[in-house]
């Protein structure tokens, strides 16, 4: 892994460029703290399939709790309509 500053990697961004597109992983520091990483597209790819989105996991989650949800009488489904209001809440 190579470890470079944000001030030394804007001037030589290529040459870090073609390292991350070599398989190294670029590891961006600022006052000496990592901050950001530049890898090949390749890896990226592989990073992002192996994460699930945070859909899946909301997906995941409603089947793991829906028997519970629904023997409290909750509503889990996920509402598109817009509220009215025309109609007076304190009436």
């Amino acid at each position: 892994m190579c470890r470079t500053s944000i001030y030394e990697a804007r001037n030589n961004f290529s040459a870090l460029v073609k390292l991350a597109e070599e398989g190294e992983v670029v590891e961006l520091t600022r006052y000496d703290k990592p901050v950001a990483v530049i890898m090949s597209y390749a890896d990226y790819g592989e990073n992002r399939k192996a994460q699930p989105s945070l859909l899946d996991k909301l997906a995941e989650l409603r089947k793991e709790y829906a028997d519970v949800l629904d023997d409290k009488g909750l509503d889990i489904t996920p509402s598109r309509e817009c509220p009215d209001y025309s109609k007076d809440p304190w009436a």
